[in-house]
């Protein structure tokens, strides 16, 4: 007969319900660990989608802001309106016309039809798809819808934004004040200090450095020609006008690019060529060095030329003071070719839009 220790039963009974919830409980934390690592899966997926789903928003909304200026363009072509500034000059390589002449000529109305420029196609007519009582109008609204396709250098929007009714109305309403509109960085005085965007009578813009109220350090300039022809541009080539660089005292100084929007079709009937580009240094607004330049003719076809200037006038490569002419821009792959101005012009060659 055999005797049983009930104890020995009590323990053994123990150790049983023991190992069982071990069992359990490493299965609650293996079923609870995997429940974790699919939460964070979907929480790093969902993530993932969001800021997929931001950037797409932003560009899909960058993509219809163009899209839309450029349909308006087409709806609205009949209720165009005729803006003509000031005349004044927009050099071209071969025959300048002097500041005084300059300052008499009378802008003639604009040829009706679309420009194209040199570089890609652009609608060169003011967009009419405002109602007169839009905030649209307002100087506020403008900057601030304006101020960040200028910070992005997104040119093309700038260019059709520009060339939107309430832009060309809100830049005319300022010519002849000698004021500006301006929004950014300021200094302790209001003055512009930082970095910040101005809008200026006859559809010019600037955005970059300032220094209390004036522009200085990095920064772009766009003048806009909407609907404009004068003696000086007669043809309508030039569409746009812009400086890119360094800038001192409001005017470029140091290392910088001009760029001229150039509409080829119009320089068919004179088979001509037309300045597009200079880049180099800059001296007080004038090219001051050696600098480099690029034209395009009638055909499309674009040269390159080397010159050196010291404070707007330009180091002769021939003299040809025999007919009145001198050459100041060399080809660059046949330095025998040159291109010739007009004795008299050869002095204040520069960004003469931004002089006084």
């Amino acid at each position: 007969m055999r005797l049983t220790d009930p104890d020995n039963d009590k323990r053994e009974k123990e150790r049983e319900e023991g190992a069982e919830n071990f069992l359990q409980k490493t299965l609650t934390t293996k079923v609870l660990l995997g429940v974790i690592a699919v939460l964070l899966i979907f929480i790093l997926l969902l993530l993932t989608v969001m800021v997929n789903g931001r950037q797409k928003r932003q560009e899909e909304a960058d993509s219809d802001l163009q899209q839309s200026i450029t349909d308006y363009a087409k709806e609205q072509q009949e209720l165009e309106e005729q803006v003509i500034g000031e005349g004044e000059e927009m050099p071209t390589v071969e025959k300048p016309v002097s500041e005084e002449t300059e300052e008499a000529e009378e802008e003639e109305p604009a040829e009706e039809g679309e420009a194209v420029s040199a570089d890609n196609e652009k609608t060169a007519i003011v967009v009419d798809i405002e109602d007169e009582n839009d905030e649209a109008y307002t100087k506020e609204f403008i900057l601030k819808e304006a101020y960040p396709y200028f910070a992005d250098n997104k040119q093309d929007a700038i260019w059709d934004l520009a060339h939107l009714k309430r832009y060309v109305k809100l830049s005319k309403g300022l010519e002849g004040t000698g004021d500006y509109y301006y929004q950014g960085d300021v200094d302790s005085e209001g003055k512009p200090h930082g970095t910040g965007l101005a809008i200026y009578e006859k559809n010019s813009y600037y955005f970059g450095e300032w220094s209390h109220g004036m522009r200085n350090g990095k920064g772009t300039w766009f003048r806009f020609y909407i609907n404009q022809k004068n003696k000086t541009n007669a043809m309508g080539v030039y569409m746009a006008h812009s400086y890119s660089g360094e800038w001192v005292d409001n005017l470029p100084n140091g290392q910088g690019a001009e760029h001229y929007d150039v509409d080829v079709s119009k320089l068919a009937s004179t088979q001509g060529r037309i300045l597009q580009n200079v880049v180099g240094p800059f001296k007080n607004g004038l090219y001051n060095g050696d600098m480099y330049a690029n034209t395009v003719d009638y055909t499309g076809n674009v040269q390159e030329w080397d010159g050196v200037a010291t404070e707007g006038v330009f180091t002769l490569w021939r003299d040809m003071s025999a007919i009145g002419e001198c050459s100041v821009w060399r080809y660059v792959d046949d330095h025998s070719v040159c291109l010739d101005i007009d004795k008299s012009e050869n002095k204040n060659q520069g960004i003469r839009e931004l002089l006084k």
